[in-house]
């Protein structure tokens, strides 16, 4: 059957993994405010991130830091499941700095690096669906860390951003993450950057591959999931942060998580 599946254990607040046997799911340019990483299990997707389409098959793993833009097509006719485990940045803290600055690069890694970290992903599911213990998911969610920050030098990294382009960008950003809940006008972003509208505008999509308007629902989006596991009504959340009525928020949700906001509600 079809499906979506979440799984989180309560005493580990940190994490959350999905499970997806659905082949007709596919996911628009959105962002996660967690450390995402993933494992195909079945099926090829067209794999779009941060700028570089790539073709990923069964078996490959592929991570995402926070707030790196992405999407993701399956290819018709083909039976398609994959797996992602969504980690909280705070978790990070116990790695040193060195660590916590490759967790920056988002991977599709050398075969043998993939091999280990499919390894490691599959274990770390397997407890969480199994009810395992505590202890025995955050082990062989470290023992997955540990694998996917080796070094290795035929990983694949994506784009840096200049220093002058960095700047105005953040603040844009920083910006919209402070009232993402508001109707933002460009006028603001042009006063908050110091920039012109027209610059703003090209230079946000050029590193951020979404126009503001598309990035501030995506801030929205992610907010009302961290609300919906507070099991408060959908109506009140979709208010509040931004949306018009619950069937436009519905719609939004869906493209982005691949399950309604009931849906994802009743999982937790």
């Amino acid at each position: 059957m079809s499906t979506v599946t979440f799984y989180r254990e309560d005493s580990l607040p940190f994490l959350e993994a999905k499970r997806c046997m659905r082949s007709d799911l596919a996911y628009q340019k959105h962002f996660h405010e967690e450390y995402s990483i993933g494992l195909i299990d079945e099926g090829e997707t067209s794999a779009w991130c941060d700028g570089t389409l790539l073709q990923v098959e069964a078996g490959r793993v592929i991570s995402f830091p926070p707030k790196m833009m992405h999407a993701c097509h399956p290819l018709d006719d083909m039976e398609w499941q994959y797996k992602m485990l969504f980690i909280k940045p705070e978790w990070f803290k116990g790695l040193n700095h060195t660590e916590l600055g490759q967790l920056d690069i988002p991977y599709l890694l050398e075969e043998g690096k993939n091999n280990a970290c499919r390894l490691q992903i599959n274990r770390t599911m397997e407890a969480l669906i199994s009810k395992g213990t505590p202890l025995e998911i955050e082990t062989a969610l470290i023992e997955l860390v540990q694998a996917l920050v080796s070094q290795n030098t035929e990983d694949l990294e994506h784009e840096s951003q200049r220093k002058e382009d960095q700047k105005y960008v953040k603040l844009i950003k920083e910006y919209l993450h402070a009232h993402f809940d508001e109707n933002v006008t460009l006028e603001q972003l042009e006063n908050e950057a110091s920039i012109s509208r027209f610059h703003l505008v090209r230079l946000f999509k050029k590193w951020s591959h979404l126009p503001p308007h598309a990035y501030q629902i995506l801030l929205r989006i992610n907010h009302a999931k961290l609300e919906l596991t507070k099991q408060r009504p959908i109506s009140e959340i979709a208010a509040e942060v931004g949306f018009y009525d619950q069937s436009h928020f519905s719609k939004a949700f869906v493209k982005i998580v691949g399950a309604t906001p009931q849906k994802y509600a009743l999982s937790i």
